[in-house]
């Protein structure tokens, strides 16, 4: 996947990802000091956040596989040409990402969507 690196994109989700309906605007920004740790942060007042992580950084190994469906609303061809964030949250035993459902982004059109993976090896709580 091309690496994205903003230090602030808007991006405009496909559908409301889950819980935020009806917010589809975003801005997603990279934390200032923490590589591969991003904030997710709606444009419309509602105030409401997420964590993302590069997987890359945090995740090696994670490279699940998209299907047409799942790429067609972003106006893309190839995963090759978007970029893949996972949720990150705090849990008791310390912080989890969700692997299930990650948040893919076309930085080309600033396009976003939360999909779920069909693949069972990608949990939705791994710490």
């Amino acid at each position: 996947m091309t690496p994205l690196r903003p230090a602030t994109l808007n991006v405009t989700f496909t559908a409301p990802p889950p819980g935020f309906s009806p917010v589809v605007d975003f801005e997603l920004s990279s934390v200032e000091g923490a590589i591969g740790l991003f904030t997710l942060k709606d444009r419309d007042g509602a105030d409401l956040r997420l964590f993302l992580v590069d997987p890359a950084v945090f995740v090696p190994g994670y490279d699940p596989e998209f299907t047409d469906d799942q790429l067609a609303p972003l106006g893309a061809d190839s995963p090759a040409t978007l970029e893949a964030f996972v949720v990150a949250t705090m849990a008791e035993e310390g912080p989890v990402v969700n692997l299930m459902a990650p948040i893919l982004v076309n930085p080309s059109t600033n396009a976003a969507a939360q999909v779920i993976l069909d693949d069972t090896r990608w949990p939705l709580r791994a710490s």
